[in-house]
């Protein structure tokens, strides 16, 4: 399976009671597809996963099955704290009919490589659908090292890993190291030029529930070998990413969703709306992308 375009980790919209408002979620996805969207992700942190009950999340995986209704690709997030639960999230996924999962490291539990290799092993075995890895060591507070990447070569389900490290130099590494064999999945938004011109195909990128069609202009470019009218394209986004980047991500992307005419909702507790003085900011940039 070869990863190519833009795959949103879709928002989570809830209703006043911080129920998931599925109508709203419903027309999302129809605008995503719309606006150029090659896969969706529901499950990640920009859905607030973490927020959401075991019930929530399966039925959220079914819900968006049924309304891309085979048009994109659909990515499922299944990361949990124990690899039990993250086994029991992937192989429901696989069950609904997902076309791949991305499985992030553990939250809170910092497992070494070798736990983690072993984690990661237990995931990969437990299904036969294609597997990303997502490497966001400030979130997780682990790295997905180069001894858990070794430790895969193996199994051909797990096919590449989404960086969002901020280090340039494991695209490199990984071109050197690995070859072909695993695929560089753009997780770091601001660099996202970077990763195309050394070859990236896709981007899964959280910004996209807002802005689909902005970042499918950097990409396209790239795949044509156009990188003036990629720059150009990454010129007019990269304010919208720096903002993002700069925290409070989540409720910056569901306002973008807001400006857009999506009543998205407020983000569930802990997270709390922004302040005046962020949402005007963010309004300001969002208008001039």
């Amino acid at each position: 399976m070869q990863l190519t375009g833009i795959y949103a980790p879709i928002i989570t919209p809830f209703d006043a009671d911080e129920n998931i408002n599925y109508p709203v979620l419903a027309q999302l996805i129809e605008y995503l597809i719309e606006n150029g969207i090659a896969g969706l992700v529901p499950g990640g942190t920009t859905g607030e996963v973490y927020a959401l009950s075991e019930p929530e999340r399966l039925e959220l995986f079914q819900f968006v099955k049924n309304q891309a209704n085979g048009r994109v690709t659909l990515i499922a997030g299944t990361n949990s704290g124990a690899t039990r639960d993250v086994i029991r999230y992937s192989q429901a996924a696989e069950k609904i009919g997902y076309d791949a999962l991305m499985v992030a490291v553990p939250p809170y539990s910092r497992p070494n490589q070798r736990e983690l290799l072993a984690h990661y092993r237990a995931v990969a075995e437990s299904v036969s659908i294609p597997i990303t890895l997502y490497n966001f060591p400030w979130r997780a507070g682990t790295e997905v090292g180069y001894e858990v990447m070794d430790g895969l070569l193996d199994l051909p389900n797990v096919i590449g890993i989404k960086e969002a490290s901020g280090d340039m130099s494991r695209v490199y590494e990984f071109r050197l190291r690995y070859g072909g064999r695993y695929q560089m999945i753009c997780g770091s938004d601001d660099q996202a030029l970077d990763y195309f011109l050394w070859g990236t195909t896709a981007w899964i990128g959280g910004g996209a529930s807002c802005a689909p069609r902005q970042h499918a202009a950097v990409l396209e470019a790239a795949l044509k070998n156009d990188f003036v009218s990629a720059r150009a394209a990454m010129d007019r986004l990269l304010p919208l990413m720096r903002n993002l980047e700069s925290g409070s991500y989540t409720q910056k992307v569901k306002l973008g969703c807001e400006l857009l005419g999506f009543e998205v909702g407020a983000p569930r507790r802990p997270l709390l709306p922004l302040t005046a003085e962020d949402r005007a900011e963010f309004e300001r940039i969002f208008k001039n992308i």
